[in-house]
């Protein structure tokens, strides 16, 4: 698992035959190779200046332009797909759905029965100290004992010891997941872009997923509700994902409502629309838990309405995901996946963990302490590629500084070997060039559990980096998933 020979996604690198083409891609590559570099260059202009105009850009906290207001950037969109054939999603599918519906068993747990903490599996200490634990949550039944109905399990793959690739499940996010708006305008552009390639290549389809995500929802509204309303609950325009916020609203058909526009009435809620007050059955809420609702939670917050939690745990509206459902998306929680699908499905995983060290035990510490150079430290409640440190990438007082960090509070943070992510070829500055990429499926749970073929590729542009976040200067690719 530490930092070696990379997985190049297109090209095998076979002893023998060092520029073979991985069967997926040998139709692609053919037609790649025909296409002049100013060509291609035009495409990814033309990409640019569409994403531009539709308004896909997302806002980056912490910088300042000289207006004083936060940055609007696009997310860089890479003109060559991220290609996987269907047996190998077909087992990473498996994987995902026995992932997520352990994890969903593991939330009602904990705030149920807690039978995996008094089994000993998962240290009770791990849940009463975590931040994103909801005590308001203990003992209240939602529909269908779903908690994370919209899941984007983030998915790695590093190269093994017979020249092949392995999959691991890198991070479990499943309160506001998001990016899927990203997938879906990336196929746009592709098909906009190179429709001769979608006459060559059979590619599973992913426009159908807001249709999928408001069947979800509406699956799990209310017994009282017969026609449920679903609306989508934004902070607002000034949130970094805001255009995504709005695109599942019109592409589902629902209101884009704010905190504003709700209110509680007789036990339930409702939104005020010109036609006068409208009962709401379905929030997909893209909202944090400590801002839903400022009698409950922060009082500061502007950004919910006021008594939904009362609302919620009367069984009166559902809310997508859960209020609660970060316990099981914390980093600290993470290393116990493995253990939670053997003990709720009796089943051994699927996909794999990245071996991680917890340094709240007092031995993982000490080993991250002597090898912090050589490893990936995380915040346990770290998000976008902050709080974090790449050790082969860090400078001496980087390394120093989290040490520092480290020592005075070892519970807040997670160690990780260093993997070498995959590559794909990517269109850069100076031509095509590997980049590390990830994957983030998003996984849909209602009365059943299903996704789209693929899901987001998000490529580290930068040369060696192995950050791929959009927050960090990351792009993505399109991801295309080959029938059979």
């Amino acid at each position: 698992m530490s930092p070696g020979p990379r997985f190049d996604e297109m090209n095998a690198g076979m002893p023998g035959a060092p520029d073979a083409v991985r069967e997926p891609y040998r139709t692609y590559a053919r037609w790649l190779a025909d296409q002049p570099a100013d060509v291609m260059q035009q495409r990814r202009e033309e990409a640019e200046l569409i994403f531009r105009r539709v308004g896909i850009t997302f806002a980056v906290y912490g910088t300042k332009d000289e207006g004083g207001s936060g940055t609007e950037r696009l997310i860089p969109f890479d003109l060559i797909p991220r290609i996987i054939p269907a047996a190998e999603w077909r087992e990473m599918r498996r994987g995902l759905v026995q992932r997520v519906t352990a994890l969903n068993r593991f939330i009602r747990d904990v705030y149920h029965d807690q039978a995996i903490l008094k089994a000993g599996i998962v240290p009770a200490g791990q849940i009463e100290r975590n931040a994103q634990f909801r005590p308001e949550m203990a003992g209240v039944d939602i529909p269908g004992d779903v908690y994370s109905h919209v899941a984007g399990i983030d998915i790695v793959r590093a190269a093994n010891a017979d020249g092949g690739g392995t999959y691991y499940v890198l991070e479990d996010n499943l309160r506001v997941p998001s990016g899927v708006s990203y997938m879906l305008e990336n196929r746009k552009m592709s098909m906009r872009l190179f429709p001769e390639l979608f006459s060559q290549h059979r590619v599973e389809p992913v426009a159908h997923y807001p249709d999928l995500l408001l069947e979800t929802l509406r699956s799990l509204a209310p017994a009282s509700a017969n026609d449920p309303t679903v609306v989508v609950l934004t902070p607002g325009m000034y949130n970094s994902a805001y255009f995504e916020h709005a695109f599942l609203a019109q592409q589902m058909g629902v209101e884009l409502v704010e905190g504003k526009d709700l209110f509680v009435r007789d036990g339930f809620i409702f939104m005020r629309t010109t036609q006068g007050p409208r009962r709401v059955d379905v929030i997909y809420r893209r909202v944090d838990d400590d801002f839903l609702d400022p009698r409950a939670f922060r009082a500061d917050s502007t950004l919910g309405c006021a008594g939904l939690l009362d609302v919620y745990r009367a069984g009166n509206v559902t809310l997508s995901n859960a209020i609660g459902t970060g316990v099981a998306d914390d980093k600290s929680i993470y290393p116990y996946v493995p253990k939670m699908i053997e003990f709720y499905l009796g089943e051994k995983p699927i996909l794999q963990n990245v071996p991680t060290y917890l340094c709240r035990d007092p031995k993982d510490l000490q080993y991250v302490l002597d090898h912090l150079a050589e490893l990936v430290v995380k915040e346990v409640h770290g998000a976008g590629g902050y709080g974090m440190l790449v050790g082969p990438a860090a400078t001496r007082q980087e390394v120093e500084d989290f040490r520092a960090a480290l020592k005075a509070h070892p519970t807040n943070y997670i160690a990780q070997p260093t993997l070498a992510l995959s590559t794909c070829p990517t269109f850069v500055e100076s031509g095509i060039a590997p980049r590390h990429i990830d994957l983030r499926p998003f996984v849909l749970s209602g009365k059943s559990v299903q996704m789209v073929p693929g899901g987001l590729t998000r490529v580290a542009l930068k040369e060696g980096s192995l950050v791929v976040n959009s927050s960090q200067g990351g792009g993505t690719k399109d991801t295309w998933v080959l029938e059979v």
